[in-house]
């Protein structure tokens, strides 16, 4: 049997649960410095790749504001959601070619949402042949680069 090694995966999942407060909101105050993983900012939104991505380049686009909920979002809001979310798959699109995309919400804790009180959308970049058959048969996630190799590709392509 092979086996697949990511070292630095274990920190994250040591970390899983132990963050005081709501990451969304230390992240678009600016408050993780160096550990944060923010590829951009608006006046009322913030994107941010995901610490626990289910593939390489996974954005989460969120409101400023802590809100729980999609009704509770302003239209101006909203609309910045809306055009991080469009710029977000065009940054993905120019530094990782991805041949397809899941973007959504998931909507309280039920429906997979593990940090439901900060409403919160993916964007998860998808390949043909990508390996997310690998939690099925090994509980493994490959992911063939590190984030903050990802957080500064799109960084850049974002410029």
């Amino acid at each position: 049997m092979k086996q697949l090694w990511a070292p630095w995966r274990l920190a994250y999942v040591q970390e899983a649960g132990a963050a005081e407060g709501c990451v969304f909101c230390q992240e678009a105050a600016g408050e993780l410095g160096g550990s944060s993983l923010v590829v951009r900012r608006s006046e009322r939104a913030v994107v941010l790749l995901n610490k626990f991505p289910y593939s390489s380049g996974h954005l989460m686009v969120a409101p400023v504001r802590h809100i729980p909920s999609l009704g509770a979002l302003e239209p101006e809001e909203a609309a910045e959601i809306h055009v991080l979310t469009v710029q977000g798959i065009a940054a993905l699109t120019a530094v990782s070619a991805p041949d397809g995309f899941n973007v959504g919400w998931n909507l309280g804790a039920i429906a997979g949402g593990s940090i439901a009180a900060h409403l919160h959308q993916h964007v998860v970049p998808r390949w043909s042949g990508d390996t997310n058959f690998m939690p099925v048969l090994a509980d493994v996630k490959v992911l063939p680069e590190h984030l903050e190799s990802t957080r500064a590709r799109l960084t850049e392509a974002w410029r």
